[in-house]
């Protein structure tokens, strides 16, 4: 039978868990809407994610892209957040299990708790192979990638010494392709002549690839451009690539029938995500559908078949009634859902209807490095310095406070000419050895949280 928003006199209680962007826009939307409002999130902040990469490779510090989601919605007087994690649902009586207090009921429930890695069944790849989804992730990637250049201005073995110059990131989609620029242009600008033992220039970055083109989602075209650009700044690129191994610093892959091994001083993740654990919750409490991923498959509206007050939006959510294949899990899509579920939600008050939801499809963007970028808008499809303007003030623009584009354009400002990476700080473990665990930087990570 099919499950309704209980009726009742005080105001519809909306409960949104996850505070990315598809939480956040939907939190932010439904501010003057006759509703109660809780926002549930394990964090006390929103993370600009498509920028995270900056973080990883010393351009931005993570209070660049993070903004408390108390300050993001002080204004909304029908808005609570909590600093929570849920642990179950239970739909019959539409109440939640959290980890710091028993239970909280809803009304009408918004799941948005994204994604993470995928090392599909190999979770043990992680301690060599980190990959990049929140701060700490960031930070540690930070972390490796500018002590294996210490590291190796220590080295006397040259064949130590190359190993640890050798940076391969597994994945060639958005975040490899970023990865795998930015470190190039770390290794033959930002560093240039900050040593006296080794040149920084002559570091091997190699991006590896499964499919027959980086950046599989564009078009042939674009991402052949993307991969030339990469090889310009001294990246290898390696697509029908598929890794079968990492262990003790040592990639094995296999192309055709050919296996080989690298030795590498830093190993990157960007290869696959998997649903958020609250995705098997969900299928548990509701029958509901999951993909290969664990993502949701919802309905038109985005509700749970046989919930129409469930919503699962974002990341989370597998979205298989526009085109022939799912809506990808990007930042444009995750916000057009939340603003999209507000409208549905305040339309449903007045007893009107919606139409299914239908994503307004932008464009895709992505950059390689200074003055290089493509973008895919559809019938227009550009490279180069073009393509780069476009993708900053894009990035920009989708920053959530107004002090954080500021801070933002300021600092890429003064990157651009002196070609500088002002973050570039080794924190965490012990400095002098290449790291083997993932560890967070204390310090900087709390002023985030304050």
């Amino acid at each position: 039978m099919e499950h309704q928003t209980k009726a009742q006199q005080s105001p519809p209680h909306v409960v949104i868990v996850g505070g990315g962007f598809a939480g956040l826009y939907a939190a932010k939307s439904l501010g003057k809407a006759p509703v109660k409002v809780t926002l549930i999130d394990k964090r006390n902040f929103h993370l600009f994610q498509p920028l995270l990469y900056q973080v990883a490779t010393g351009s931005l510090s993570p209070a660049d892209i993070a903004s408390p989601l108390r300050a993001i919605l002080g204004k909304n007087k029908n808005t609570q957040v909590l600093l929570d994690r849920v642990l179950d649902i239970d739909p019959e009586q539409q109440k939640l299990l959290l980890r710091d207090r028993k239970e909280l009921g809803y009304d009408i429930l918004i799941v948005a708790t994204g994604v993470s890695h995928h090392y599909f069944g190999k979770d043990h790849w992680q301690t060599d192979a980190p990959g990049l989804k929140t701060v700490e992730d960031a930070l540690e990637m930070r972390r490796r990638i500018f002590l294996a250049f210490e590291a190796a201005e220590k080295e006397t073995d040259s064949a130590k010494r190359e190993a640890l110059m050798t940076f391969v990131i597994v994945g060639g989609g958005p975040t490899g392709v970023e990865l795998a620029g930015a470190i190039a242009e770390i290794a033959h600008k930002s560093l240039k002549n900050d040593f006296r033992n080794i040149d920084p220039t002559t570091a091997r970055i190699l991006l590896l690839e499964g499919m027959e083109h980086i950046l599989p989602p564009y078009p042939p075209e674009l991402s052949a451009k993307a991969q030339a650009s990469l090889e310009k700044l001294g990246v290898t690129v390696q697509t029908n690539t598929l890794v079968t191994d990492i262990a003790n610093n040592i990639v094995t892959f296999r192309q055709g029938k050919h296996t080989d091994k690298i030795k590498a001083g830093t190993i990157l993740w960007a290869a696959g995500v998997k649903a958020s654990s609250l995705s098997k919750v969900i299928a548990e409490r509701t029958e509901a559908q999951l993909d290969r991923s664990g993502r949701v498959i919802v309905e038109p509206d985005l509700s749970i078949k046989g919930y129409s007050n469930i919503f699962v939006i974002g990341d989370l959510a597998n979205f298989p009634h526009q085109g022939e294949k799912p809506l990808p899990g990007i930042a444009p899509v995750a916000i057009q859902e939340g603003e999209y579920i507000a409208k549905l939600i305040k339309q449903r008050l007045q007893g009107k209807t919606v139409a299914p939801f239908r994503y307004s499809d932008s464009g895709n963007l992505a950059v390689i490095g200074q003055n290089r970028a493509v973008v895919n808008l559809g019938s227009l499809k550009l490279s180069g310095f073009l393509a780069w303007l476009i993708w900053v003030f894009a990035h920009i623009y989708y920053l959530i406070e107004f002090d954080n584009k500021l801070v933002v354009m300021v600092q890429w400002a003064w990157n651009y000419i002196t070609m500088g990476r002002g973050a570039r700080l080794i924190t965490g473990q012990d400095s002098t050895n290449i790291p083997s665990e993932v560890e967070t930087e204390q310090k900087e990570y709390q002023l985030i949280e304050n």
